[in-house]
């Protein structure tokens, strides 16, 4: 097997609704609320307490309904692409399809904000459906333990704060970033039945993570600009082939762009 060959990195990125019935049970627990009602009146205390009206609750209070992951070589090439448990999206099976790959492939996990979201998402769930992630857990408590969380790491682990985050980076790269659908619009789209939708919407933004790691990686000297420009090809011409498999990549790739730096 060739460095490529291996699987060496995993590029993962979820998306989440909140828990209605558990905010029922825990906060609401002397009032007679539907699940959408504790969700509303969650998201309104939310709104009223955050600084700039965000009606974000935290991962104690959600559970995934999307996750996608990208396998990476140890060559830094795109090796696939797999939204977990599609097409049925499954909650249950999506944390047990990610926690049973993450023991298999035994790689190193690449996020965006990971340390702050997404992991601390999927660790809740792990503990509500009772999933093993022994190497993970074993591992996982000490700050710098190879997990590479870009926001973490661009953010100079917390003495600096970048505004814009993902998209604005995908941007400079001429990637698309943010499309018809932000993630503020996920729960109104969960209830709508639209899980397709949102799990395109969770695969644009591993794959945008996926060439700001890149990038990264250049500054890091693990691959050059031109290493850099040839792994970005192949790329776009492993999406081009998946369009029939993924029809979301459709959209991915009529909104691609080229790396163009100004000024």
């Amino acid at each position: 097997m060739t460095v490529g060959d291996r699987t060496t990195y995993l590029v993962m990125d979820t998306e989440s609704v909140p828990d209605g019935r558990l905010l029922g049970r825990v906060k609401y627990k002397d009032e007679d609320l539907t699940p959408d009602e504790a969700v509303e009146r969650a998201q309104a205390e939310a709104r009223e307490q955050s600084r700039n009206g965000s009606d974000f609750l935290g991962a104690s209070f959600m559970y995934p309904v999307a996750v996608c992951i990208i396998r990476v070589g140890g060559d830094f090439g795109l090796q696939k692409i797999t939204c977990v448990d599609a097409p049925q999206f499954r909650p249950r099976e999506i944390v047990r399809g990610f926690w049973e790959g993450l023991a298999r492939l035994n790689a190193k996990l690449v996020t965006f904000n990971g340390r702050g979201f997404d992991l601390p998402l999927m660790e809740m769930a792990a503990f509500r459906y009772g999933c093993c992630g022994r190497d993970y857990f074993l591992n996982s408590r000490a700050r710098f333990n190879g997990h590479i969380d870009m926001l973490d790491w661009l953010n100079n682990f917390g003495a600096c704060r970048h505004a814009g985050g993902l998209n604005l980076l995908s941007k400079l790269l001429g990637k698309p970033g943010k499309m018809e659908i932000a993630g503020d619009q996920v729960y109104s789209l969960y209830r709508q039945g639209r899980t397709q939708e949102i799990n395109d919407y969770c695969m644009f933004d591993t794959l945008d993570t996926y060439f700001v790691f890149l990038r990264t990686r250049v500054m890091t000297g693990d691959i050059t600009l031109e290493q850099e420009y040839d792994l970005v090809q192949r790329a776009k011409t492993h999406l081009t082939g998946r369009i029939t498999e993924l029809p979301g990549l459709r959209q991915y790739l009529e909104n691609w762009g080229d790396w163009d730096p100004w000024p």
